[in-house]
Formats: structure tokens, sequence, C-alpha cells
């Protein structure tokens, strides 16, 4: 099963001497479902600063994967209580940074459903900041296209 879907992405990003920093994106995705697990992917925008990356996030039980490919490559994984290494490609090279998760709820059905997660970046050892994001999934409503004219 494979659907449009309108996915809306809460995310709050914490460094140490810094003010939080908050972005909200609302664009149409793809959700597709395979057994038990959801796969849903969508493009960045310029508001994320990640204009022309699509990103992937992968849920299969207790395990949430962000998968991100174009200007900057990325793939996290994200479990409950478990710490996970990994790479982070960017204009200015690569980097290893580690990932542990704090809390994660991932509550997807064939209509939608949400995602939260927070987790701390460590770089070289040192945690580097904490982050925290909400997706939310809805249907994309149909036959409205047709209504606006």
């Amino acid at each position: 099963m494979e659907k449009e879907v309108v996915i809306s992405v809460k995310g709050i990003q914490t460094y140490e001497g810094t003010a939080p920093d908050a972005v909200e994106l609302v664009t149409k995705g793809r959700m597709a479902q395979e057994g038990e697990s959801y796969t849903l992917s969508y493009q960045e925008s310029e508001l994320t600063g990640l204009e022309g990356t699509l990103t992937t996030i992968q849920v299969d039980g207790d395990q949430v994967t962000l998968m991100r490919v174009g200007e900057f490559n990325s793939q996290m994984v994200f479990q409950e209580g478990r710490r996970h290494l990994s790479m982070y490609n960017t204009p200015y090279g690569t980097m290893a940074i580690g990932v542990h998760t704090l809390h994660l709820l991932a509550d997807l059905d064939g209509q939608g459903g949400r995602i939260e997660v927070d987790y701390t970046i460590e770089v070289d050892h040192a945690m580097a900041g904490r982050n925290v994001f909400q997706i939310s999934v809805k249907e994309a409503e149909t036959g409205l296209e047709s209504l606006k004219q």
C-alpha cells in the first residue's frame, strides 16, 4: 500500500551556548506500508535549510531510521534507550556522530499517525546538542483540486 499524505514536522534543536532553534514544516509526501513497517518520504524545503534533499523515515517496530539523500547525506537510527553511531556527510566533509535516543514513540497505521523522537547528538564522544522532533501524518485529501477553479 502506498498513498499520498500530508506530513507535518516540528523540530527543536538545542545546542550548548545557543538559543533553541525551532522549525515547522508541512508538506506533501508519500507513505508506504509493507507488513507492519511504514516508510514516509518527502522533499525538504528551503525552510529547513536542506532544499533538494529527499528525507525518508522508516518505522519498523521499536526502531525508526531517518535517511537523507541530497547535498547533505545522513542516516540516523533511533531506538529508545540506545546509542547508535551514524555518519553525517556535508559539503565540508564526513563526520561520525553518536545518536542517543531518550524517548521514541511511533504510532502509525494505514490512515497516518505520529512519531516523536527526543535524542542527543554526540561529536567526538561529547554531547553537542539535543533535538526533539514530532511528525504527524494524515491522508492527503483527494478531489479538492477539481473544486479550486
